[in-house]
């Protein structure tokens, strides 16, 4: 057991204590996590947590069931490809939103048109494919899309949250995100700031829904500053259900004997970027390739996966992760753990005494600190700053990040254009910024042909590999720890359906 759980065992009075109960009770599932939502309008985060609320609360027009992957109609009745281009969907005619109000084509038309104008949609490129959407009738749309996409119906499944037009309009955008209105499963009923997200099952969700209706009537979201208060709130019985806590106490709280510990490999994928374009300064060493080199030898990502993440995580020399399709890994550059050779890099690169600098990050303390021990080992000292997620996202995006240590789920689409485009074609997280690199990543998803999106990739990942761009470090492996109580189970696309949770 570690001596920061054992710590929190005592502090929550459960080393001798009888465990309390979960809120099966009161038909309440507890939720703590540590990413505290900043806008709960989905458009305007990057945070898992942020999209996993989204689907709670919103639905879009398509579902990807989450064993098969396959796409199966939501809010749409059906939908079909016009031309290679165009999608046309019908809607059901028995959805309303959470406030009455019926779902109509005006508010899809409304929602895609409003974000494609949007310049605050944190992540433009889940939706740069679409041209515009236009009206046939109350219950029939048309998508235009700017060009060929195949991973259209993925992006829509994922990153579509249709929002009422006539409510939203009424009270702008930032009241909605204050008082946000969906035609999802939950309904949110109350808002505590940043720390506490209140939802209740919505009575009049449409029953042919894929989602199904909820079993569990009212979901209670604590969001907590840290992993030791998270830990704690478990420990406590506080709350049924957390995540992402640090690998090593998973077997500790399987063995609590009112809790159950589950651990599954996620799409998400742990990266460190470097500085390569000098954002952060054009004398940034960093954006010399040889400094690059240097630090992807330097680093045990092997070690790491095995023994920090652990659960099945595995090192990946690709920018990716290996299902999404593209992901290319006969392509990449391998680059074995070798600090010798890395030392020997930054003397040839003119530092031979190596160099300060700082490494920014949002996840666990300890993995920071492991990649600050393997760069000390080198030569390069780094001061670690680890910060609150929506701090980190901002300062990320500004590009005041000379090394930048954090994590990517490509909103659990399994296409490489779901995580590319996003670091590789001068967007804010774009630390490279090689036109020809941007180039190749565009052509991707610019055809539909599978063997020319494969051959666009594949020189992609080989030139980011090549010149030491961005490090691919590991897979992730998602720990879990709830109430024996609940029945829950985790997806390899890293998002939690509580509408799908139930009580023993």
């Amino acid at each position: 057991m570690s001596r920061m759980l054992a710590g929190l065992l005592v502090a929550a009075g459960l080393a001798t204590a009888v465990p309390a109960a979960a809120q099966k009770s009161a038909d309440t599932l507890r939720i703590t996590w540590r990413d505290a939502v900043p806008d709960v309008t989905p458009y305007y985060n990057q945070l898992r947590t942020g999209i996993v609320l989204g689907h709670q609360v919103w639905d879009s027009l398509v579902y990807r069931d989450p064993e098969t992957f396959q796409i199966k109609p939501l809010l749409a009745e059906s939908f079909k490809w016009a031309d290679e281009t165009t999608l046309e969907f019908t809607l059901r005619n028995n959805v309303t939103f959470h406030n009455g109000d019926k779902l109509t084509a005006d508010d899809v038309v409304y929602t895609i048109n409003s974000i494609l104008a949007d310049k605050q949609v944190s992540t433009p490129s889940n939706y740069a494919f679409m041209a515009q959407a236009t009206k046939a009738d109350d219950l029939h749309v048309r998508l235009e899309l700017k060009r060929v996409f195949p991973a259209a119906l993925d992006y829509l499944a994922m990153t579509l949250y249709i929002m009422p037009k006539a409510y939203r309009e009424k009270v702008g955008p930032q009241e909605y995100s204050q008082h946000p209105i969906g035609a999802g499963p939950y309904k949110i009923t109350r808002m505590n700031g940043v720390t506490q997200i209140d939802m209740e099952r919505y009575e009049g969700y449409y029953p042919d829904s894929p989602k199904g209706k909820p079993a569990i009537s009212k979901i209670v979201l604590h969001e907590v500053p840290d992993a030791a208060t998270e830990m704690a709130e478990l420990l406590g019985a506080r709350a049924d259900w957390i995540w992402k806590f640090s690998p090593d106490q998973f077997d500790a709280v399987g063995h609590m004997p009112n809790l159950q510990a589950v651990r599954a490999e996620s799409m998400r994928i742990q990266f460190l970027s470097m500085d390569a374009a000098g954002r952060t300064g054009a004398d940034n060493p960093l954006t010399k390739q040889k400094v690059r080199e240097a630090i992807f030898l330097a680093i045990d990502r092997p070690t790491i996966a095995k023994q920090l993440m652990q659960g099945g995580s595995r090192a990946i020399d690709t920018p990716c992760y290996p299902t999404q399709f593209g992901c290319d890994a006969a392509a990449a550059v391998h680059y074995p753990y070798d600090p010798a050779k890395a030392k020997q890099l930054l003397a040839d690169a003119g530092y031979p005494n190596g160099f300060d600098s700082e490494l920014v990050t949002s996840d666990l303390p300890q993995w920071a600190g492991a990649m600050q021990g393997y760069l000390k080992a080198v030569g390069i000292n780094v001061k670690l700053s680890v910060l609150q997620v929506g701090a980190y996202v901002q300062r990320s995006l500004a590009g005041q990040d000379p090394f930048d240590f954090n994590s990517w789920g490509s909103y659990s689409v399994n296409d490489v254009s779901a995580i590319l485009p996003n670091f590789f074609t001068f967007t804010g997280n774009d630390y490279v910024r090689d036109p020809e690199l941007k180039k190749l990543v565009e052509a991707g998803s610019a055809t539909v042909d599978p063997d020319q999106r494969r051959k666009a990739y594949t020189a992609a990942i080989r030139l980011i590999t090549e010149k030491a761009y961005w490090m691919p470090m590991f897979t992730h492996s998602v720990t879990y720890g709830m109430s024996k109580q609940l029945n829950f189970k985790p997806y390899p696309d890293e998002l939690p359906r509580f509408f799908l949770a139930s009580w023993k």
